[in-house]
């Protein structure tokens, strides 16, 4: 599998990264998790991803690497705990980083991200449009001076406050989720170049879009609920017949997407069993798309180059007319 830099740090990861979002003992089977970690550390991948908002993905996690003695690269997120969590509280801002380490049985850990700092009045960032401040820096630096930590990060869904941010910051590594996939790119317009011109590493987080991509939904777009667009519609209907003429599933081609941009040094796919990451260590050895594939993607693209207001971000797609448009709970 490919092996990339991360960006200016002396990290080098896989091509393809594990992501902890789906490895748990809630909702997770334990056994297959702890299977599928250590069918990826076997089959290379090493770089995984975690955060105390993945239920007890830390936990687990601490229990299925403990005694691994093959190098891997390992990052998790400020947040969470206590209950209620305030990131504006050093006390509380060093509890969470202390019960991470804890709970993944670790000494120190490569890679720490500030987990949304895009949601607003989360780390008081504003002291002006051209500042920003907040003690979560102070505690990073502090972890960093003290070698508990080697590199800080950033890791959110928005993609032009983000963008301020890095411009504004300094920082080692960008994870952007949500926001770069095969219909949705609005990250490449200017937060993947901030981040490729202060040399950070550029983590991809949810090719699948959060399950827009992870399988077709034929039956969506023959019966679709209010809140899909007719534009967004014949798009992904033309996204199908794509897909059918070059003879690739839509995960293959989502995955393989991503791989090719050569700004982006390794992709987090969650996984719940061995043979999920068999498949995607697969797609990852494929490598990037023809060029004449990514061109049809690109017309693709432009037939609804933005959101619509009613779409959701999330993956409602998977159970599309349980939701309601922007505002409603339920």
């Amino acid at each position: 599998m490919k092996i990339n830099q991360l960006g200016s740090t002396d990290l080098e990861v896989t091509h393809l990264a594990c992501g902890g979002l789906f490895i748990s003992s809630v909702g997770a089977d334990f056994e297959e998790g702890k299977k599928a970690v250590h069918r990826a550390l076997e089959l290379g991948i090493n770089y995984v991803d975690t955060a105390p908002g993945y239920a007890n993905s830390e936990e687990v996690l601490g229990q299925f690497l403990e005694g691994v003695t093959q190098p891997y690269v390992l990052s998790t997120k400020f947040g969470g705990r206590p209950v209620p969590f305030n990131p504006k509280d050093k006390d509380q801002l060093y509890f969470s980083f202390d019960r991470s380490l804890k709970l993944l049985k670790r000494d120190t850990v490569d890679i720490l991200f500030i987990h949304e700092p895009d949601r607003p009045g989360q780390y008081d960032w504003y002291e002006s449009w051209d500042t920003f401040y907040g003690p979560v820096n102070d505690v990073l630096d502090d972890l960093k001076k003290r070698g508990l930590i080697r590199y800080t990060g950033l890791g959110g869904t928005t993609v032009y406050e983000m963008t301020r941010i890095i411009e504004k910051s300094n920082y080692d590594v960008l994870l952007t989720a949500f926001n770069y996939s095969l219909l949705f790119r609005e990250a490449e317009i200017t937060l993947i170049p901030a981040a490729k011109k202060k040399g950070m590493g550029i983590v991809a987080g949810s090719p699948l879009q959060q399950g827009w991509f992870a399988r077709r939904y034929d039956e969506v777009l023959n019966d679709p609920p209010a809140w899909l667009s007719p534009m967004r519609r014949a798009q992904v209907a033309e996204l199908y017949a794509l897909v059918d003429r070059v003879g690739m599933s839509v995960p293959e081609m989502a995955m393989r997407f991503v791989f090719s941009n050569p700004d982006i040094h390794t992709v987090l796919s969650g996984v719940r069993s061995a043979a999920e990451v068999e498949a995607n260590v697969k797609t990852a050895e494929a490598g990037a798309l023809p060029a004449d594939v990514l061109d049809q993607l690109d017309e693709i693209y432009k037939m609804l180059p933005y959101r619509p207001c009613e779409e959701p971000l999330a993956a409602r797609i998977v159970n599309a007319k349980a939701y309601r448009g922007p505002g409603m709970l339920r």
